[in-house]
């Protein structure tokens, strides 16, 4: 495993990393705390010692997972968020987001909480999850930030964007206007706008970039083909036709990056790390066999500056992939 700095905060992160939201959530099959906490284990024993958590995940279950599994271990880098409001009474209706709450109080109340949860006495990152522009441009918000850094309860600030891919405003606004220290987004081969521009943004101030969902929700991985079905649980069943059919055909022309010693999956990780500005990449790992691939991205052969160039002009082109449009019903009159 290799390492890199995250920013100019001093803290150094391994350049594959666990989202903790894989084992903390149901979204990707349920995980006993005991096996969630054998997976967060190995991947430490494979060099990993970067895991991004929010106190959102599992209401809390992401952050007491990592505590159990790594109690206070100093060699341990973790990343949490905060912003959502967990602690007042909420019922979830579909994907409406709970409120936010950006309050020096409530943020004060949520640090303490996280901090226990984790089990330590300081963050490595904390990062602002999903904000709009009215919290990252609330001056008293970056202020008390600033004074957790300068105490030393948060090594880094950072701003998660999502939920989705998107967000290229605020994350324009955030690395051009605030002093943070890492910027995390979506970016993948096959989803590479606003990741460009996020990206050249994030370098010409020093902020460094986290990658979550660096297979396009498990596309390139490779395995795919046009009669894959996913379970009545799996978000990916809920997507259009388009995205499979039209994702298939794209990987397929992305086969040229596979080597001997250098799966698919392991080459959408080095095409993401060819980039200096990208300090660690978060893969969806859910089992061991996911794990030992990904965690050995770090270490195969690099992305060479030709397979870069590539693969952007595949994305410049579509990929060469003609839309596919969705069969219309017809009903009788």
């Amino acid at each position: 495993m290799h390492y890199r700095a995250l920013g100019t905060s001093g803290v150094n992160v391994s350049e594959v990393g666990f989202g903790v939201w894989t084992v903390a959530t149901g979204w990707w099959g349920e995980h006993t705390d005991d096996g969630a906490v054998a997976l967060l284990r190995a991947a430490r024993e494979r060099g990993v010692t970067f895991f991004d958590t929010a106190d959102t995940y599992g209401e809390g279950r992401g952050e007491l997972l990592l505590d159990k599994a790594f109690g206070a271990d100093p060699d341990v880098v973790i990343g949490t968020k905060f912003g959502y409001d967990l602690y007042s009474p909420w019922e979830r209706t579909g994907h409406v987001e709970r409120p936010h709450d950006w309050t020096p109080a409530f943020v004060k109340y949520a640090l303490e909480q996280s901090l226990r949860r984790l089990g330590r006495d300081h963050i490595d990152l904390y990062q602002l999850h999903n904000p709009r522009l009215d919290a990252l441009q609330d001056d008293t918000l970056f202020e008390m930030l600033d004074g957790l850094v300068q105490a030393g309860t948060v090594r880094a600030v950072g701003v998660a964007l999502g939920p989705a891919i998107g967000w290229r405003t605020e994350g324009l606004w955030a690395v051009e206007n605030r002093p943070i220290h890492a910027l995390q987004i979506i970016h993948n081969m096959l989803e590479q706008q606003p990741g460009r521009d996020l990206i050249a943004g994030a370098k010409a101030s020093g902020a460094s970039i986290v990658v979550r969902v660096p297979h396009s929700s498990g596309m390139l991985e490779g395995r795919y083909t046009l009669d894959t079905v996913f379970g009545e649980n799996d978000h990916r069943k809920h997507r259009p036709k388009s995205w499979l059919v039209e994702g298939v055909q794209k990987v397929e022309r992305l086969r040229f990056l596979e080597r001997a010693d250098r799966t698919l999956g392991q080459s959408a990780i080095q095409w993401l790390l060819h980039d200096p500005a990208v300090a660690t990449i978060l893969p969806n790992i859910y089992d061991v066999e996911q794990l030992t691939e990904f965690a050995a991205a770090s270490e195969t052969l690099p992305v060479t500056d030709e397979e870069f160039s590539a693969v952007e002009e595949l994305w410049d082109d579509g990929y060469g992939v003609e839309p596919y449009l969705e069969p219309t019903t017809i009903t009788a009159d």
